[in-house]
């Protein structure tokens, strides 16, 4: 009698027969690659969502921004995806309709369309800010004997600027202008459509014999990579038609308002005519919202597609006596790798008024640092590993407020807490805030925050340093950094920041994570922050104005420094922003995405490494 047993599926090899596989993204998500290969090539479809419409007498929105591209590589197993929502309609009549959300796929980013001109911005020669975009939203119109704004503009309005921020190609059009003119058919309002990704918006015509003019919405973009032509990214139609009674305007779509441009557009409302209202743009296809005279309509998602070229895949396979063999003898292949890192977190912000300094964000390393302060390296496999950067605490300006701790960073299972706050001398006693990854410093009879809260080890960081309630300067604590709590305050000065650490994993010799130095009274005299992007203290000189607290490093961790008095209150400085780096051997590759946050490079000795300043996400593959 036969016999069969089990198997193992081995490593992955790819055959010569390719195959395409596309994803559609409606909301934002996470593309995973289906590429059996490290690296993939796609082409994407990147549409932003609509601008929203203007309300009375108003553009359309403008369509989302329109971006294609082929042979993107996509290196990473896993990458964000981010879809656009629809710009909000205009509620009322002083403000344009909302810009449409971005849309990005890796470093390609659409721009969200641009709101519809309104009733009420009486603004000539340049759009409303409001109204630029992918594609430009349409602009308002106004009658002619409208004091303020005849005598400037005579009857034109601009529409909003498409292709903005400028990509090449061009991701959009602009928004059509609008214009007012007497004909005998009565005093006229022709608003102008939003721009659509294939056309710009019609502009409203100058021509007293006869309105000629649309207020349709521009035509969008066609475009194939599902299989179907659908077309994206058209323009909402403008609010159009008569001051006085007369009869029904011509134009294209239907006679008494804007038609929505092909690709998802609104189509506008009617002065005399509003009972049919406006239409939203259409959803997943970043069109923009038709004006109205009573609230914009809202303009439509956006939509990311990718086509991936996949080649068909085969396993290697292995039975269960040929797998208990390469075990025995340890040579079974192991899949995990050993990382060292550097997890910094956020430092805190410096006090206002004299307060004490911010802490340093929490350090917490491998490998390349003090010895005292090497963790163990993680063991990790292939996969995707999500990593926060955190953010330094705010800068503090309002002289009875308190400032922000900074936020946490995190790689896999190693959390580095943000620093402390530096403590405010308005506050009567401690503030929970003020501890973290190192502690803030206090003021006057407060003592210093707590460092390496909560507590790990090795130490992610030390304690601030202690206020003085002695004048003539009762000079606050400096924060506490990753190697050194931060000084005491004198009666003279305050405290420096406690030192932060060196650290060679990026290859040069690099200190990160200082305290911020804290504040004074009075005087010319700073403090100092601690090496390690601590930021120095605010200070005094006759009879200049009293200087605010330095922001701690990007990307460093450092605290912020803490203000200063002189009968004029200065906020302290903003903390530093963290990093993780994270270091491996040659087997491994390492890819990241969003690209703007993520930075990879190769040490002359071969090892890989990966530096994030902003949160993203991390792929390993181990070869």
């Amino acid at each position: 009698m036969a016999r069969t047993n089990g198997g193992l599926i081995g490593v992955v090899k790819c055959t010569t027969a390719d195959t395409t596989k596309v994803t559609s993204f409606t909301a934002s998500g996470t593309y995973i690659r289906h590429n059996c290969t490290v690296t993939s090539l796609a082409e994407i479809l990147v549409v932003a969502g609509g601008g929203g419409g203007g309300d009375r007498i108003s553009g359309g929105g403008g369509g989302g921004g329109y971006r294609t591209a082929t042979s993107v590589s996509v290196t990473s197993r896993c990458a964000p995806v981010t879809v656009g929502a629809g710009g909000a309609g205009a509620p009322d009549c002083t403000a344009p309709g909302t810009r449409g959300g971005n849309s990005v796929f890796g470093c390609t980013t659409s721009t969200g369309g641009g709101g519809g001109g309104t009733y009420n911005l009486k603004v000539c020669n340049a759009a409303h800010a409001n109204m630029t975009g992918g594609s430009g939203g349409g602009a308002s119109a106004y009658h002619a004997g409208t004091p303020e704004i005849t005598p400037v503009c005579g009857y034109k309005q601009c529409g909003g600027a498409g292709n903005t921020p400028p990509t090449s190609p061009s991701q959009g059009n602009n928004g059509g202008d609008g214009w007012n003119t007497v004909n005998p058919q009565g005093s006229m309002y022709i608003t102008g459509g939003g721009g659509g990704a294939g056309a710009a918006g019609p502009d409203a015509a100058n021509d007293n014999a006869g309105q000629t003019a649309t207020s349709d919405g521009g035509a969008g973009a066609a475009n194939d990579i599902t299989g179907s032509c659908v077309t994206y990214a058209g323009g909402g139609g403008g609010h159009r038609g008569l001051a006085l009674p007369g009869p029904a305007i011509s134009g294209s779509g239907n006679p008494t308002r804007g038609a929505g441009g092909p690709g998802g557009g609104g189509f506008g409302g009617n002065i005399q005519r509003d009972d049919c209202g406006t239409s939203a743009g259409t959803a997943n296809l970043g069109g923009g919202g038709g004006g109205a005279e009573d609230g914009g309509a809202n303009g439509g998602s956006g939509v990311v597609i990718v086509k991936e070229t996949v080649p068909t895949c085969a396993s290697g396979v292995w039975n269960l006596k040929s797998h208990f063999s390469k075990i025995s003898g340890c040579k079974w292949i192991s899949r995990t790798i050993d990382l060292d890192y550097m997890v910094v977190a956020g430092g805190g912000g410096g006090g206002t008024q004299y307060g004490g300094g911010g802490g340093a964000g929490g350090y917490r390393a491998t490998g390349y640092g003090p010895s005292p302060l090497r963790g163990t390296a993680l063991t990790l496999g292939n996969g995707c590993y999500a990593i926060t950067v955190g953010g330094g605490g705010a800068t503090v300006t309002n002289a009875s407020a308190h400032a922000d701790s900074g936020t946490d960073s995190i790689f896999s299972t190693i959390t580095s807490a943000g620093g402390g706050a530096g403590h405010y001398p308005g506050f009567p006693g401690p503030e929970t805030t003020t501890s973290g990854g190192s502690g803030g410093g206090g003021s006057r009879t407060t003592s210093g925050g707590s460092g390496n809260t909560p507590p790990v080890s090795p130490a992610q960081g030390n304690n601030g340093g202690n206020g003085s309630d002695c004048s003539p300067n009762f000079g606050s604590g400096g924060g506490g950094g990753a190697t050194a709590a931060g000084s005491n305050g004198s009666n003279t000065t305050g405290g420096n920041g406690g030192a932060g650490a060196p650290n060679t994993i990026l290859g040069p010799d690099t200190s990160y994570a200082g305290g911020g130095a804290g504040g004074t009274f009075t005087g010319p005299a700073s403090a100092s922050g601690g090496a390690g992007g601590g930021g120095d203290a605010g200070a005094y000189s006759p009879p200049g104005p009293a200087n605010q607290g330095e922001a701690g490093g990007t990307n460093t961790g450092g605290g912020g420094g803490g203000g200063t008095y002189n009968n004029t209150p200065t906020g302290g400085g903003q903390g530093g922003s963290g990093i993780v780096v994270v270091r491996g051997p040659s087997a491994v590759t390492f890819a990241g995405t969003p690209c703007c946050a993520f930075t990879g490079s190769t040490h002359p000795g071969g090892d890989k490494i990966a530096k994030f300043t902003a949160t993203g996400t991390l792929t390993v593959n181990i070869a």
